[in-house]
């Protein structure tokens, strides 16, 4: 037996970084100490979702991660706690910028960096004017605790990313979340689509997912966003073992026994029945190549 507890969180946020990083350092706190060990926090927390807008001035936000002037505060959090933390930034990196998660380990050491494979580019989530495409693939990380996967928010709509994930070794997928309504069509209600497309990505995978998203309504110049919240935590059937509210700030934590969950993925025969050699579509855009 080989338990392990993870947390998905959620709260609004603010123009004020400072606020930001406290109310996040809070949530944190609140779930280490239900036990949480693996503890993730919203896409791109330390300040409103800037992406609504194309305005080239919010490029000053990011920063390399050498020398980051805020994630040294969240690597002393995890050593201090004795947690895992998946943590989303806005990175400089050369002449370009990626949506990144800096992978803190439970001693505060930074593992390494996972970039957005996936770029939206939409009313209200114009990622692509900021954001360049991940070049890292989808690496796994050995933590203190389990073997995690991270994607980020868009990337959830894609089975591939969770399935390389698995494939690399993950034990617990973590999807660091913004997204909320489409400002261009009040008729589009994604939410629960949401959930259901990242909970099949636990069922297919035979693993749990987790969850963060922000709550709240941001405006920018011509469209605002009402995040959907309902950040939540699916378990290796796909089954909701815990999910917050669409408004309210939130913690939740669910206990999986890894080595249980590893014998079952193991018997349910997914991985073992797989034939590659077929899925040569999948590797084109237009299933022909």
């Amino acid at each position: 037996m080989r338990n392990v507890t993870v947390a998905a969180t959620q709260m609004a946020c603010t123009p004020d970084l400072e606020t930001n990083l406290a109310n996040a350092e809070a949530l944190v706190r609140e779930a280490a100490a239900a036990g949480a060990q693996v503890i993730l926090l919203q896409e791109l927390f330390e300040g409103p979702y800037f992406c609504i807008d194309q305005d080239a001035n919010y490029n000053e936000r990011a920063h390399a991660l050498e020398n980051h002037p805020w994630l040294p505060r969240f690597q002393a959090l995890a050593a201090e706690l004795a947690v895992v933390l998946p943590v989303s930034f806005f990175e400089c990196a050369g002449q370009t910028q990626f949506n990144s998660v800096a992978v803190i380990d439970a001693d505060g050491s930074v593992l390494g960096t996972y970039r957005k494979m996936h770029i939206p580019d939409g009313p209200g989530y114009t990622e692509k004017f900021y954001f360049s495409p991940g070049d890292k693939g989808f690496p796994v990380w050995q933590t203190r605790y389990a073997k995690i996967g991270v994607a980020i928010c868009w990337d959830q709509w894609f089975p591939e990313a969770a399935r390389c994930l698995a494939l690399n070794g993950a034990e617990l997928l973590f999807y660091p979340t913004a997204i909320g309504s489409e400002p261009h069509d009040a008729g589009i209600q994604s939410a629960d689509h949401w959930q259901i497309c990242q909970r099949g990505h636990a069922a297919a995978n035979l693993m749990p997912l987790i969850a963060s998203n922000r709550v709240g309504t941001e405006w920018g110049k011509n469209w605002s966003d009402t995040f959907h919240g309902r950040s939540f935590i699916a378990g290796a059937e796909g089954e909701l073992v815990a999910e917050a509210d669409a408004v309210s700030r939130a913690v939740l934590t669910a206990t999986f026994d890894l080595d249980a969950l590893a014998a079952k993925r193991r018997a349910w025969g997914v991985f073992r029945d797989r034939r590659p050699e077929y899925y040569r579509a999948i590797c084109t855009l237009d299933g022909r190549g």
